[in-house]
């Protein structure tokens, strides 16, 4: 297939085409360059062999959009293009949502006009808000989300869902991520946020090669085994593959479906401390700090639907993403240039 990956040289993306090319796929990645960087399409090649068509350009330019859908015969989308900073988005909310919702109209719009119909949307575990019961299932009712940034994600799910219901020849998957982390074992590609990490592996690879001094936990008093947060991490490789069973899931005509991508296995912040520790032979200083707001107790994935109907699994452990993280993160000290 000719697969359009918007947003495709950002942490996911790049990894997610890099499955897509072993899988004997043809991306043509599309991105504006906001939160990435034009030297991973180097490092693809370096890994795959093959040089991806790049257009610079942003999702809610029509123009640009049309002009990508008029030039290659895309077969099908992996959305991923959007703004994704949990802090950043409570404090410039229009910004997330003008860049989220209508990236995602224009997008849509694009497809219907060149007649794709076939679109991997990159969703979010954030929609569910703060669960009352886990673990969670693509049927769990959506809860309250915690900031713009989840907030967007449920709006758009809310979006495709409707236009699936009156486009019955659109074939739509809502993926809902949990938290990936890692990076390629060639240390060519992994997460490299600007400025300060969100994430949690990105900061602790940062300590651990002494670019920063600690790690702040936020909050050491939840009511779990160890008292810190509780989440699902997947390795980056695992959800990349993810992507490509998702878009053989659309060759059947399967309509509009929803897949948890995660392990199903819930780890502390604590844990990965160790899982770090243990992989890389370095000792990570931190700090406990206050709970940061918006922080839920715990949160991870039911699989079982993803595993029946996809045929995937995710197959790495913690300590395997740890290892590759750090990897990366001494080859790369200051990030990819």
């Amino acid at each position: 297939m000719k697969v359009l990956v918007t947003g495709g040289l950002g942490f996911i993306g790049s990894e997610t085409v890099v499955a897509l090319l072993e899988a004997g796929h043809e991306p043509i990645v599309v991105d504006n360059l906001c939160n990435s960087k034009i030297g991973v399409i180097d490092r693809i090649e370096t890994i795959t062999g093959v040089r991806i068509p790049f257009i610079q350009a942003d999702c809610r330019d029509k123009e640009a959009m049309d002009k990508i859908f008029s030039s290659y015969q895309i077969d099908g989308v992996i959305h991923f293009a959007g703004l994704k900073a949990v802090g950043e988005s409570v404090k410039l909310p229009l910004k997330y949502y003008e860049n989220n919702l209508l990236s995602t109209l224009v997008l849509i719009q694009a497809m219907e006009e060149h007649g794709c119909h076939n679109l991997v949307f990159s969703s979010s575990a954030t929609v569910y808000g703060d669960p009352g019961e886990l673990p969670l299932k693509e049927t769990t009712p959506l809860g309250t989300t915690t900031n713009p940034y989840g907030e967007t994600k449920k709006m758009i799910e809310r979006i495709l869902t409707d236009y699936a219901h009156v486009h019955p020849e659109f074939n739509i998957a809502l993926l809902r991520y949990f938290n990936p982390i890692g990076a390629h074992p060639s240390g060519l590609l992994g997460e490299d946020p600007r400025g300060i990490p969100n994430n949690l592996l990105p900061y602790v690879a940062q300590v651990a090669i002494g670019r920063r001094d600690h790690l702040n936990v936020f909050g050491d008093d939840y009511p779990t085994p160890d008292g810190t947060c509780i989440r699902d991490y997947i390795h980056v490789l695992d959800l990349a593959e993810g992507h490509v069973a998702t878009l053989n899931k659309l060759n059947e005509n399967p309509g509009l479906v929803i897949y948890n991508l995660g392990t199903g296995k819930g780890t502390s912040v604590f844990e990965v401390i160790k899982a770090f520790e243990k992989a890389s032979g370095v000792k990570v200083p931190y700090v406990v700090a206050p709970r940061r707001s918006g922080d839920v107790t715990a949160n991870y994935a039911n699989v079982d639907k993803a595993e029946k109907e996809l045929h995937w699994k995710a197959k790495r452990s913690v300590e395997d993403a740890c290892r590759d993280a750090y990897n990366f993160q001494k080859a790369n000290p200051e990030g990819i240039a």
